[in-house]
Formats: structure tokens, sequence, C-alpha cells
């Protein structure tokens, strides 16, 4: 599929949003969304499969398995408040792949790490915790003002 450029608007929106819900299928089509923290770096969207917390071991993560199973994906991030005047969202239909080169790799890790601190106390390497690239294909940005 072929990239899709972001409009300034959409860009700096994904900048100042802190989650993204990626949405991911599997073979089958059964859905599966989790929040996942993520990088921006022109035009691609970026995620690593952390410390925190899982059932198993990274690489046995749902969306990675579906990844590989159907590398198509789509990630929402929003903005919510009370006041219905400022909501906004960025749904994005991507493609995905995941990163094996270390430049890349050590690079984006420290956009996150300077993006979420929580990621500087992570231990996180590229043969254990893989990290994807996801490479917008179509976007809709909406703002209620």
């Amino acid at each position: 599929m072929s990239r899709t450029e972001l409009s300034r608007e959409a860009r700096e929106f994904l900048e100042r949003q802190r989650v993204g819900h990626l949405a991911t299928a599997d073979r089958a089509g059964n859905p599966h969304v989790v929040p996942v923290c993520y990088a921006w770096r022109a035009p691609h969207v970026y995620f690593v499969c952390d410390e925190k917390p899982k059932r198993g071991s990274p690489r046995a993560l749902k969306r990675l398995a579906n990844l590989r199973e159907n590398p198509r994906a789509a990630l929402v991030v929003d903005h919510y408040e009370d006041d219905w005047s400022q909501l906004a969202y960025l749904l994005l239909q991507l493609d995905a792949a995941t990163v094996d080169d270390t430049t890349e790799y050590e690079a984006i890790l420290d956009q996150l790490r300077g993006r979420y601190p929580g990621y500087r106390a992570m231990d996180l390497r590229i043969e254990r915790n893989p990290m994807v690239r996801l490479t917008p294909t179509s976007a809709h940005f909406w703002q209620s003002r």
C-alpha cells in the first residue's frame, strides 16, 4: 500500500497525545484492541513491547501474533473532554513491520524514553522487546471545533 502524508494538524495532534489504541486482527478477523505508548517519526508511528506486567514474554503478545498473521492494523488516538467542543481523534490505517535494524531501534527507543519516563528504568533490548513500525496508508483526523 502507499503511504499517507498526515496534515500538519494531524501531526501536531499525534505529537500532543500520550496514548493510542491499536487494533489488530488475526487471520480469521478476530479483533484485538490494546492501548499503546507510541513515538511518531515521520512518516511512521512506533511502539515497543515493553516490560510492564504481561501474561507472557513480550514476544508472545497477541498483538504481535496478529500482526504476523495479518500486518494490517489501525490506531486511534483521541482527546476527550466533558466540553464536547474540544473533542478530537485521529484514525490511522496502517501496515506493520517489526524493526530489525539496531540503529533505528535505538533511535526510536531514545525518543520513547524522552516521551515516557517509565521507559527510562526498563532494560529494553531488540532481542527481547520487539518494536513495531506502523506506516499509515490512510488517515482521518476529526475535531469538533
